[in-house]
């Protein structure tokens, strides 16, 4: 796992040594798509649109030399997470709830992935409050996008389904039949504001603006609400981005 020496960081230090092998533009988003399991060249090209495909090439490249990417040898350009890169799984599961402070709204050019999509509710995903509801499916429909979220006591397992989904492996959550299942159609606006909880978001009376409710009812919705939450990291009361980039140059 040797580092070409023009890429050091020229620290001894956990983080450096992180950043030398994930900090390159692309490289996390890469590992965030891989977390889904195995993906072709093509795939990944697919799933991250704006990368130009010398980047993309040069990055799997750079990871394999890591040992975070190894080769599927079984998949024609496929390519796959080692031990040592799900070992990033924590770590871009936090950098994702965090990242919900910035999100904004979807901006022109902008698209949602399933792998995305599924990366927000694994983040989101509360196990404790799951392990005291019943066996329950959400199938949520976001943009252009279909996940199947089935959640069993503590664990969760969400994978793409509909028209285009990529095939996925067997289940991780045990073999155990939903008890209900919620399918909802959300807009993208209403996703964000569905998982953070923002004002008017979610209530019993009906589904937030940006929601539809295909199949279920307010009873599952508000279960859907007590499993998935990410609490937004703002700055304290009173703080505002300006505020806070003033005191960051007055330090510098």
């Amino acid at each position: 796992m040797a580092i070409r020496a023009g890429r050091g960081l020229g620290q001894y230090s956990g983080v450096a040594r992180a950043l030398e092998r994930v900090g390159e533009r692309w490289a996390l988003l890469i590992v965030r798509d891989l977390l889904a399991g195995p993906r072709r060249y093509s795939d990944l090209k697919s799933g991250l649109p704006r990368i130009p495909t010398n980047i993309l090439s040069d990055r799997l490249k750079e990871l394999q030399e890591s040992g975070v990417v190894r080769r599927v040898p079984t998949v024609r350009g496929g390519y796959e997470l080692t031990a040592f890169g799900r070992g990033l799984e924590p770590v871009v599961v936090a950098l994702e709830r965090w990242g919900w402070s910035a999100l904004g709204d979807l901006a022109e050019g902008e698209v949602l992935t399933a792998d995305a999509l599924a990366m927000a509710l694994r983040a989101a995903f509360r196990a404790d409050a799951a392990a005291e509801l019943p066996p329950t499916e959400y199938v949520l429909h976001v943009a252009d996008m279909s996940v199947s979220a089935l959640v069993v006591g503590r664990g969760l397992d969400v994978v793409p389904v509909g028209p285009g989904a990529l095939p996925q492996p067997r289940r991780s959550v045990p073999d155990v039949a939903p008890e209900a299942v919620l399918e909802l159609a959300v807009e993208p606006s209403g996703f964000r504001d569905l998982l953070t909880g923002l004002p008017g978001a979610v209530a019993v009376k009906g589904p937030p603006h940006g929601v539809t409710i295909l199949d279920g009812g307010s009873a599952l919705l508000e279960r859907f609400r007590l499993t998935f939450r990410i609490e937004p990291v703002a700055p304290p009361a009173g703080v505002t981005d300006a505020d806070a980039t003033g005191d960051a140059a007055s330090v510098a």
